[in-house]
């Protein structure tokens, strides 16, 4: 990425973000600069703990230590890769090796940044990376009927009335709204959710009954459609 094109950064948004590293200073400046901006972060200081709340949580981006203790970031970005999580990754390093650079990127690290390093820089690389890998998203929010699921700041809501989400249904949302009106097959939406472990058939219908409860009880019109035998689909009629 060139210098240029860090100049030209999306206006900034909100950003939820997983920050993984040992260093607590390193931490501490990061909190100082991003937090008073809005942007909300966790934070984990092992390689262990780190996986642990990427696997919990839903974030917008992950900045990942290379050099961490318990587990390294090598093989925590490799872990979340090979479960098929999509996270965004920034691996940070005091390292600058090419072949550093390429074991990043080869266990699916989406940019790299060589300590020391400007927090404004790592800010603009965030949201050059979201932007580039969410276009449609970072725009706008998506929206079906009165339903309306903020991608940036995780609020969702309907006919204006804020609607609380646990993560697994904010998973089963959003994917249900990026493919309304279209039927999403049930091993479609367990695989978005689970990866390739996905529990019994039931836990789906479980969080898929407790999902409508949220989005269409409270309201006249329903939303959320059972198609018998395929899936489910979001939409303000049901299939013909």
């Amino acid at each position: 990425m060139t210098e240029a094109g860090l100049g030209h950064a999306p206006p900034q948004s909100p950003m939820n973000l997983l920050i993984v590293e040992d260093n607590r200073d390193i931490a501490a400046n990061i909190a100082d600069y991003l937090e008073p901006k809005g942007h909300r972060l966790d934070f984990a200081y092992d390689g262990v703990q780190g996986l642990a709340l990427a696997r919990s949580a839903e974030f917008d981006a992950i900045v990942l230590d290379l050099t961490l203790p318990r587990l390294d970031g090598i093989e925590l970005c490799r872990q979340l890769r090979a479960e098929r999580r999509t996270t965004p990754v920034i691996m940070l390093t005091a390292r600058d090796q090419l072949d550093d650079k390429l074991l990043g990127f080869g266990v699916g690290a989406d940019d790299y940044l060589v300590k020391p390093f400007s927090v404004k820089e790592l800010e603009a690389r965030l949201l050059a990376l979201l932007n580039r890998l969410h276009p449609a998203e970072q725009a706008t929010a998506l929206q079906v009927a009165d339903l309306s699921f903020n991608h940036q700041t995780l609020e969702v809501s309907r006919a204006g009335v804020p609607i609380e989400l646990n993560p697994i249904q904010r998973k089963l949302l959003h994917y249900l709204m990026q493919e309304s009106p279209r039927v999403v097959k049930r091993a479609q939406l367990e695989q978005r959710v689970w990866g390739d472990h996905p529990p019994d058939k039931d836990i789906l219908r479980t969080h898929i009954y407790s999902l409508r409860n949220a989005i269409d009880k409270p309201f006249e019109q329903r939303l959320l459609h059972t198609v018998h035998g395929v899936g489910y689909r979001l939409a303000e009629k049901e299939a013909e």
